[in-house]
């Protein structure tokens, strides 16, 4: 940081510094209170946008930081998610293009015969994880067997909030210790830790975690009375007779599983994959890509990729569940990616952020204050920043100096940092996983949000071992 913004954070108090925060909470909790959850349509980013203005008046007419300290960190923070937003858009064309070419609907046909109501939510939570934990990716996963998911649950008469949680529980849990997270690889590059030596030393606090999840979700599957008969035969007929369904499409998840075994890149496995989905498309459900396209096969092939589509299939439950947004679906969030970087960009920039989180520090004694500090940040980070990324880069670099000073390995930084910033960025609706994830599986992140099991109990699960002491070492202290 140059000088000025080391100025700005020796001197701006904690308690000026905690002002923007103030302004973002009391307007987020209007607008929600307005808006519901049409807020993501503009309300939330004009909220993030003024709580920066806020930040940066306060920092630059009293604390004399240059804008352009200000503006550089913004910018520093926009960079640091244009990968994400790639990934965005590639979702949103994947997540049309396997409901249209008939690939979620054969997934939803075949797996309300296979997954049984009586174990539902916790096959479905178990599927998500072990596909998560093979592509890295907890997007990708909600993307595609999150989706047909939903239509499974709604089909065995299970509320959409709890079907969404089962899918969250899973997709997060295999992205925070798979090797191909890119989550993963940042929370143990930030505590400079080996990468499976922090994976190996997460499963401490994630697999209790899971286990007590998997329970919860078993129970629940078995204690589960809803009559769904009627619902799933309603559902099959209606996908039948407006979808060509057959176990051949099921070859356009197979050939995205054979390139995620391939290790490419989460962006040139989601291109390939929707490619193949818009090219089954056009063979398989050549009448429904024409409709859309008003006559016009191409047509219809673009809307399908970039806009939503709407296809009537008799049942208005199912119509909602096969109506897709495209890459157009997902500019709200990328505008709150934007927005949200320019928050976290103008409170690292004026150095309020610092602030803050140096109270924080100067409170910490022991391994118990350092780990729930840590945790604390995490969400808070996620609250303030509104993304994972940045919360898990601005929480470990906080605490790095202090994890060596106090005499701590840099793998308990790296796993309090994973507990806590990268489960819980899912369940604040204007962080961009919460949007993206709400989004996706058209569920209001507070409708999900109380059986996202595993992401609220790992943060406690880290608390805990942390305060029992089990497996945690200390090394020499450096100098401060």
């Amino acid at each position: 940081m140059n000088k000025s913004g080391e100025d700005s954070v020796r001197h701006i108090h904690w308690t000026v510094a905690l002002l923007p925060f103030v302004v973002l909470i009391v307007l987020q909790v209007l607008v929600i209170r307005q808006f519901g959850s049409d807020a993501i349509d503009g309300a939330s980013q004009t909220v993030l946008l003024f709580s920066a203005a806020v930040a940066t008046a306060i920092a630059m007419v009293f604390y004399k930081v240059p804008w352009k300290t200000i503006d550089h960190a913004i910018g520093d923070n926009i960079r640091t998610v244009g990968a994400a937003i790639i990934i965005l858009f590639l979702i949103g064309a994947v997540s049309g293009s396997w409901m249209v070419s008939g690939v979620v609907p054969t997934m939803i046909y075949y797996g309300m015969k296979v997954l049984t109501p009586s174990l539902f939510l916790f096959l479905a939570c178990l599927v998500c994880a072990l596909v998560s934990l093979v592509t890295g990716s907890s997007w990708t996963t909600v993307a595609t067997v999150g989706i047909a998911l939903v239509g499974i649950g709604t089909a065995h008469g299970y509320a959409v909030g709890w079907t969404a949680g089962a899918i969250i529980s899973g997709a997060y849990f295999g992205d925070k210790i798979s090797p191909l997270s890119d989550t993963t690889v940042l929370a143990s590059s930030v505590g400079e830790v080996p990468l499976f030596k922090h994976i190996r030393y997460m499963l401490i606090t994630t697999v209790p975690s899971f286990v007590i999840t998997l329970t919860i979700f078993l129970v629940v599957s078995l204690s589960h009375t809803g009559s769904s008969l009627q619902l799933e035969t309603s559902f099959a007929e209606g996908l039948c007779n407006t979808f060509t369904i057959s176990p051949w499409l099921l070859l356009v998840p197979l050939f995205t599983a054979v390139l995620i075994a391939l290790r490419l890149s989460a962006a040139v496995i989601l291109f390939l994959s929707a490619l193949a989905a818009g090219i089954v498309m056009l063979v398989v459900q050549p009448g429904i890509v024409a409709g859309i396209g008003d006559g016009s096969a191409f047509n219809g092939l673009m809307i399908t990729f970039y806009s939503s589509t709407s296809i009537d299939t008799g049942n208005e439950m199912l119509n909602n569940l096969v109506q897709t947004r495209g890459m157009r679906g997902m500019l709200s969030t990328v505008f709150l990616i934007f927005c949200a970087s320019a928050f976290g960009g103008a409170l690292t920039g004026s150095g309020m952020m610092q602030s803050i989180t140096g109270l924080l520090a100067r409170a910490i004694s022991g391994r118990r204050s350092l780990v729930t500090g840590t945790v604390a940040t995490g969400f808070f980070s996620n609250i303030v920043t509104g993304d994972q990324y940045l919360s898990i880069v601005l929480t470990g670099n906080v605490f790095k100096r202090l994890y060596k000073e106090k005499g701590y390995e840099g793998r308990l930084l790296s796993r309090s940092t994973e507990d806590s910033a990268t489960v819980t960025s899912v369940l604040v609706p204007w962080n961009t996983c919460g949007m993206t994830q709400s989004m996706v599986l058209k569920v209001p992140t507070l409708d999900y949000l109380p059986y996202c099991f595993f992401n609220i109990i790992s943060p406690f699960m880290s608390i805990s071992i942390a305060m029992l002491g089990y497996k945690i070492f200390k090394t020499e202290p450096s100098e401060a």
